[in-house]
């Protein structure tokens, strides 16, 4: 028998692949404070699985687009008069309304709303694997290739701007990064746990990282840890996937900042 013919199998890669590559994202999202951002992004993917059900589409394809989108329209309309919380709340929450509001239009398409919202890792399939480790691949690859950037980007637009380098491109990187990442992590944690799995072990890694890097690798130990972990626990203890492996993600934060506390109360 195949050995990706097992669906217990199957989903530990897929959980694997998307911590691997989320991780080291959620840090810059932690060091930059776009939580909100990828919180909106992720409710907008659910938009986009609309689109693509409504054309005919390829799922993977319709979350990236409109990822994309909202990304690009958080950039163009922030610093217009309003501030960036505020617009990226009513941003995400107005696309997750519309999105479901489209799903339910939708005629003759028949749809587990469910699996969208809080993922569904046990029906990945041999091709979404494929697609899951081919986007993660290409998040690893485009932060690899522009990591000294983004990090001088992030410390300060000033020190960017005399390095010759734009901040403004390398915050398109980062967009395009966030659109791919959760356009592959819809099937597994669903749009409304994308966000944690981005921030969660990012947040966990940062109080026993003393470089960027060595939080970032840090990160997606306690990620991957996490999807495999949350997967065994799923399936021992008859829980829903998605909200399992975000658990135990939840438990190594809530576990290294007793450590830190302790540590520093020594």
């Amino acid at each position: 028998m195949d050995l990706f013919d097992s669906f217990l199998v199957r989903a530990a890669l897929a959980g694997l692949g998307v911590a691997l590559a989320a991780a080291p994202l959620g840090c810059f999202v932690v060091w930059r404070r776009m939580a909100y951002f990828g919180e909106a992004t992720a409710h907008a993917s659910i938009l986009g699985v609309a689109m693509a059900l409504a054309f005919s589409t390829s799922i993977f394809a319709g979350v990236l687009i409109v990822a994309l989108l909202m990304g690009w329209a958080v950039s163009v309309l922030s610093g217009r008069g309003y501030a960036m919380d505020t617009l990226l709340g009513v941003m995400a929450h107005s696309a997750l309304a519309i999105g479901l509001v489209a799903v339910s239009l939708l005629q003759g398409v028949r749809i587990d709303l469910m699996a969208y919202l809080f993922g569904d890792i046990l029906a990945v399939s041999q091709i979404d694997l494929l697609v899951i480790w081919i986007g993660a691949a290409l998040v690893l690859a485009l932060l690899w290739w522009r990591w000294s950037a983004l990090l001088t980007a992030t410390l300060s637009s000033d020190l960017a701007h005399a390095a010759g380098i734009n901040p403004r491109r390398e915050q398109m990187v980062l967009t395009i990064a966030l659109a791919l990442v959760v356009a592959v992590a819809i099937k597994v944690v669903g749009v409304l746990l994308i966000a944690a799995l981005l921030i969660i072990p990012a947040a966990a890694a940062r109080g026993f990282s003393s470089t960027p890097e060595r939080m970032a690798l840090l990160a997606a130990g306690i990620g991957a840890f996490s999807a495999i972990g949350g997967l065994q626990l799923a399936f021992a203890f008859d829980t829903p996937t998605g909200p399992t492996i975000v658990c135990l993600a939840a438990a190594c934060f809530a576990g290294g900042s007793l450590l830190n506390l302790l540590r520093n109360a020594a």
